[in-house]
This record gives C-alpha cells, structure tokens and sequence, in this order.
C-alpha cells in the first residue's frame, strides 16, 4: 500500500494511540480487571455527572428524535444548541455573541483539527507552523499537523518548588522569536500538567497573535465554565485574534463527541466551512441534551457541586499517596498544577528513562503515559537537558483502590530501576 506524505503522516503511531492502544487491551477481555489502568484520560464516572446526561439525553430522545435524529442539521450546529451557547456566556459573561461567533464540532479535538487545517501549512507566505507555547501539551495536538515539521513546541521555563513540587512558566522571549507562526495552540488547564494561564500570560499570548495576525486557539476542555476540573482563576475572554474551544467530554460526555468553539466571524465562518466539508455536522442527540442542561443551570450545578469537588479531592489523595510511597530519597517532583485531571511526575535521575518505566509497569499490568508523547521533538531539546524523558503522567479518573495500587506498583518499579542502574555503575 502506497500512502501520500500526509497519509505517511496520520497512520503513524502517535503518543495519541498508544494511549488509545493501552485503554483498547485493558479492556478488551475478561482479564480487563486485572489491568491497572493509570493511563487513561477518560473522566471519571461522577454519578450525578451520569445522571445528569442520562436525563437530559433520554428526554432529548423521546422530544427531538425526529428532529435531531433523522435529518441533517446545519453545519454550524443546531439552533438550539447554538442559541444555548450564546444565551449561557452572554448571560454569564455579558459578552455580546451571535450565532456568528459559535461552531459546533464532533468534539474539541476535532475543532482543533479543522483550525490546524485551515491556518497552518503551505500557503501563499510560505509554510505556516502550529506552535504550541509551552511543551508539555496535550500529545493529540502533534497528530494535527498532516506533514513533518509543521509543528513547534516552545520548551518551558523550569521551576523547581519545595522538596517535591516544580512548575513550568512560559518562556515569551523563546515563543516571541519563533517564526513562521500561522496558529498557536494550548491546553488550559493544561493536560498532561494541570498548569493554567494567568491573565498576564494570556495577554501576552494575544498581543503575540495580533501582531503576527494570527489566531490563539484556547483549549479549555478542562476549564471554565465548565467542567471546571481544576480550580481556574482567570475566565475566558473576547479577542479579536482568540478562538475559544470548549468541550462536553470532560464535563462526563466524552463518547458522544460534542465541543463547540466561540471567536471572532473570520475564524468562525472558516470552521463552519470545514465542518461542511468534513463531517457535515456534529451528532445532533448531544447537542440538544448539552443545550438543555445549559439552559436550565443542571450544568453549573453539578459542575459546582459534583465534578470540581470531586478531583479536588482525588488531587489532595495523590499528594498524600505519593509522599507515602514514592522513595524519600529520590528527586521525584509533581508538577503544582491548579488541578486538572491528571499528575505529571519528574523523575530527576540520570538513570530514568521515562520508556523503560512504561515498559516495567506493563509487565505488572500498569499502565501510566511516557513523558516524552507531550512534547513535540522530545530527544532533540536542548534547554531541557534530558526533561521530556524523565516525565510520566498518571490519570486521576480511575477508581481510588486502582489508584491508591498504581502508585504503590510504581514507586517499586522505580526502586528496582535505581537498583538495576547501580548494580550496572550507572
């Protein structure tokens, strides 16, 4: 079989499906059970959460199924849904949106997608890059760019905290000399680390992409308004160079794929367009479930009462289980977060290699993600001085005792590691 160079591309094994890979074999069979699954980025099963969308999806069935589920929609996204997005931040914001500003996609991913699509690669100024203002970032924006070398992550800033803590800052000057700039794309709060922005970092990042007229795509799938898995300061904001990508997935919805983005009409129109020409629209049934509990405030209620509280608690457990576990005398960090799904670990040791822990736990049946999937050229960052390699990150979503085992099965494997590097004088 003879594939073009984007082909070549995109059936490439990603960092993406090797998580995808992992989540298929620890659930494939009756042995799922014995499978302990830290890798995952599935959210969690928060029962109010599920309750929630069962409600609104069964009553979305039985009075719009004929409407949302036997005809095409339109490709911006249905009206209902749309009216609803512009209703909710109006409301909660004062913005001042039309339907102009809003489109709807089979998930945030896929919006981010489209936006890579239309604003980066060849063009008539030369090949446009998508750059990714701090790495670590989500492993599936590398799977965005349909040809090689289209994509730059900006190595971060390094800060170390305490005994176990660090944090990663944004390095402006080294994203201000990038060049060739068509879109800069982020994760707030950040998947795999759970950093966020602050509004002097935002700002930042949109006089950048003004003045390289350009557009920012703000990923917040795991932000405000919703689902607010991690305690966020600072809240969306209007620009005329941001587009805004919001998600149902991470708010308990993530099998029937629905995110919708909100920006200026120039970017807007440009999607819808995409979507047109793709997918034709999202899955209507969603979107009318999604619009009903936006408009009756069941979303902002759960979200407050259940899903913000929920990993709040599981963060505070995997700092407690891990300062229990984790060897006393070893330079192991957690990245310091404001929440998120998620911890980052770093392992600061030479003999570390974030692939070979992988590769050790899968031997007891643990799965956690390498480090190196969340950053774009992993073994060519020469500020990082071997970082990228020395990371992991493990899933909060997963049930307390899977949790609580994972960790114990981890710190082992990392003193055997130790142990095997100094019986070999490394």
């Amino acid at each position: 079989m003879e594939l073009s160079l984007s082909g070549t591309k995109m059936a490439g094994v990603s960092g993406l499906r090797s998580i995808m890979d992992d989540v298929a074999a620890s659930t494939a069979d009756a042995s799922a059970g014995e499978w302990l699954n830290l890798s995952v980025g599935n959210p969690a099963t928060i029962p109010d959460a599920a309750e929630m969308w069962r409600t609104a999806l069964t009553d979305s069935l039985a009075e719009e199924f004929e409407r949302a589920g036997c005809r095409y929609g339109p490709s911006r996204g249905s009206q209902v849904l749309v009216g609803a997005v512009v209703e909710y931040f109006n409301r909660t914001y004062g913005w001042q949106l039309g339907p102009e500003n809003v489109v709807v996609g089979p998930g945030s991913q896929m919006l981010c997608f489209a936006a890579a699509a239309l604003f980066t690669g060849p063009g008539v100024r030369g090949d446009r890059k998508i750059v990714l203002p701090m790495v670590p970032d989500y492993t599936g924006y590398q799977g965005m760019c349909m040809h090689d070398g289209g994509i730059v992550g900006v190595e971060p800033l390094i800060e170390r905290q305490g005994e176990h803590g660090f944090r990663y800052a944004l390095d402006l000057d080294g994203l201000g000399r990038q060049s060739d700039i068509g879109m800069m794309l982020l994760s707030s709060p950040a998947n795999p680390t759970g950093r966020a922005l602050d509004r002097a970092d935002l700002d930042a990042l949109t006089a950048l992409a003004a003045e390289r007229d350009v557009p920012l795509l703000l990923d917040q799938a795991y932000g405000s308004p919703f689902p607010r898995i991690a305690e966020v300061h600072t809240e969306p904001v209007l620009h005329d160079n941001l587009i805004n990508c919001f998600s149902a997935s991470k708010a308990g919805l993530p099998g029937e794929r629905v995110g919708f983005a909100i920006g200026p009409p120039k970017y807007i129109d440009a999607l819808v367009s995409f979507m047109s020409n793709s997918v034709l629209h999202a899955p209507q049934l969603p979107q009318a479930a999604l619009a009903r509990i936006m408009r009756d405030g069941r979303l902002d209620r759960v979200t407050r009462e259940a899903i913000t509280p929920y990993y709040r608690e599981k963060r505070r457990l995997a700092a407690d289980l891990l300062a229990e576990a984790m060897p006393a005398d070893m330079d192991w960090r957690m990245h310091s977060g404001v929440g998120g799904m998620f911890c980052w670990l770093w392992v600061d040791h030479p003999w570390f290699d974030d692939l070979e822990l992988y590769r050790r736990l899968k031997e007891r049946r643990v799965f956690v993600v390498p480090g190196r999937h969340f950053f774009v050229d992993p073994l060519a960052s020469p500020g990082l001085d071997g970082h990228s390699t020395r990371c992991f990150r493990i899933s909060l979503s997963t049930e307390e005792k899977v949790f609580s085992e994972g960790i114990r099965q981890v710190a082992d494997v990392l003193r055997e590691m130790r142990a095997s590097a100094a019986g070999a004088g490394t």
